[in-house]
C-alpha cells in the first residue's frame, strides 16, 4: 500500500511518524507533502525512509490512500487540485467536513471516503482515534482500524456520533491535561517541585486509565476501592462534588460538541 499525507503540521506529522513506526504501511511507501520545507526536513531527519515533497499533486499520484491533514477551509481547494483516482481511499482529519462534502469535493459521490478524528497522543502511539466513512467496504474499514489501532486505539462510529465523541476524545485530552495541571498547582502549594508533581499526577492518571482499559470494571468500583470510611480520599472526592466537578466536566464536554 502507498499512502500520501497532505500537510505536515502537528497532526499530519504525528500521523506520519506513527504510521512509519507501524507494520502495515512501510515508511518507504509514505509520502508527506507540505508547502514549507522545514517541517519536511524534520520528518526526514527522524524517519529517513519517508518520502517528502512540496508538491501535493505529486504526493497523491499513484497513492492508494490520501490523508488530508490540512485546515477545514483548505480541504476543498486541496482536494480539487489533487486529481484523485476513483478507487483511492480519501481520509480527512479536518473537523466539521462531512463524508458527503468530502466525496463531493472529489467530483465522485461514490468515492470511498473516511473521516478521522485522532487526538494529539497519536505522536506517542496512544491516540483514541474515531473513524467513520461512506462508500467503503468491510475490508477498507478493517484496514483503517488496523492502521490506527497501531497508534493507540481506534473505534468505528456512525457519522452522527462523531461530534459527541470528538468532544470526549480529541477535546477530552485537553481536559485530562487540565486536571494534571491543576493537581500540579496544588502540589506546588504543598511543597512538591513542579516536575516531580507533573510526573506523579501523569502516572496516576495513566494508572487509572489502565485499570479501566484492562479490567471488566467501572470508575465507581475503582473509586470505592480507594475511599476507605473516614479516610482522606473520600474527603477530597466529596469536596470535588461540592464544587461541581462532575457537572463541570459534563458541561465542558457538551459545550465542545
Amino acid at each position: 500500500m502507498k499512502a500520501a499525507i497532505i500537510g505536515a503540521g502537528n497532526m499530519g506529522s504525528a500521523i506520519a511518524r506513527g504510521m512509519a513506526k507501524g507494520s502495515i504501511v512501510p515508511a518507504t511507501s509514505i509520502t508527506v507533502s507540505n508547502p514549507s520545507q522545514g517541517k519536511l526536513d524534520r520528518l526526514k531527519a527522524a524517519f529517513p525512509a519517508l518520502q517528502v515533497t512540496r508538491d501535493n499533486r505529486a504526493a497523491a499520484k499513484g497513492a492508494d490512500m490520501v490523508i488530508l491533514a490540512v485546515k477545514p477551509w483548505l480541504i476543498e481547494p486541496v482536494v480539487k487540485e489533487l486529481g484523485i483516482e476513483a478507487d483511492t481511499l480519501v481520509v480527512s482529519v479536518a473537523a466539521g467536513i462531512s463524508c458527503g462534502q468530502l466525496a463531493g469535493y472529489t467530483g465522485n459521490l461514490g468515492q470511498p471516503v473516511f473521516r478521522l478524528i485522532p487526538n494529539t497522543a497519536i505522536s506517542e502511539m496512544q491516540s483514541m482515534t474515531l473513524i467513520t466513512g461512506n462508500n467503503t467496504t468491510d475490508e477498507q474499514r478493517k484496514l483503517m482500524l488496523d492502521i490506527f489501532c497501531e497508534m493507540g486505539m481506534a473505534l468505528w462510529l456512525p457519522e452522527e456520533k462523531m461530534a459527541a465523541a470528538t468532544a470526549m476524545t480529541s477535546c477530552g485530552i485537553a481536559y485530562a491535561l487540565k486536571y494534571i495541571q491543576a493537581a500540579m498547582q496544588a502540589g506546588i502549594e504543598l511543597g512538591i517541585y513542579p516536575k516531580d508533581g507533573m510526573r506523579m499526577v501523569a502516572q496516576s492518571l495513566k494508572g487509572a486509565a489502565e485499570l479501566i482499559l484492562n479490567n471488566d470494571t467501572h470508575p465507581s468500583i475503582e473509586i470505592d476501592k480507594v475511599c476507605t470510611p473516614g479516610g482522606i480520599t473520600i474527603k477530597g472526592i466529596n469536596e470535588l462534588e461540592h464544587e461541581g466537578f462532575t457537572s463541570t466536566v459534563i458541561k465542558a464536554i457538551k459545550a465542545s460538541k
